[in-house]
């Protein structure tokens, strides 16, 4: 399998598969989600990355509500064909809380842990985009 050019996703016992989206221009992560067998189909199809929303139980087109498509340059798996990596190019930010990346904490400390945040800059108000 780490070897052949046969593209055969592995889909947990749930039927999903994580996938991790980065800015194709800085190589940033923007997000982690999963994608079910229709969600990775139709973002193979359309160049728009498509999720499965587990909290919804529906597939998720990203950007559908809040106009932050994510166009899909490139698509990667990983050798055992587990997971899936996206370069995605975006018109603003990722995360629902309006940042650029949904990784916007970092956690410091060993033994007392703490976090910090990296990214405090909103780039939209996610009250005005996600009405209701």
């Amino acid at each position: 399998m780490e070897e052949s050019l046969d593209f055969t996703p592995k889909f947990d016992e749930k039927g999903l598969i994580p996938c991790v989206a980065t800015c194709d221009k800085t190589g940033d992560v923007l997000m982690f989600a999963f994608m079910n067998e229709e969600a990775l189909n139709k973002t193979i199809e359309t160049g728009e990355a498509h999720y499965w929303s587990r909290s919804r139980q529906s597939l998720w087109h990203k950007g559908a509500t809040s106009g932050h498509i994510q166009k899909v340059t490139e698509m990667r798996t990983d050798c055992d064909q587990d997971c899936i990596w996206i370069k995605v190019e975006t018109n603003e930010g990722a995360c629902h809380t309006g940042r650029k990346s949904c990784f916007y904490r970092k956690i410091q400390g060993n033994l007392n842990v703490k976090m910090e945040f990296i990214d405090e800059k909103k780039l939209f108000n996610p009250d005005d985009v996600y009405k209701g």
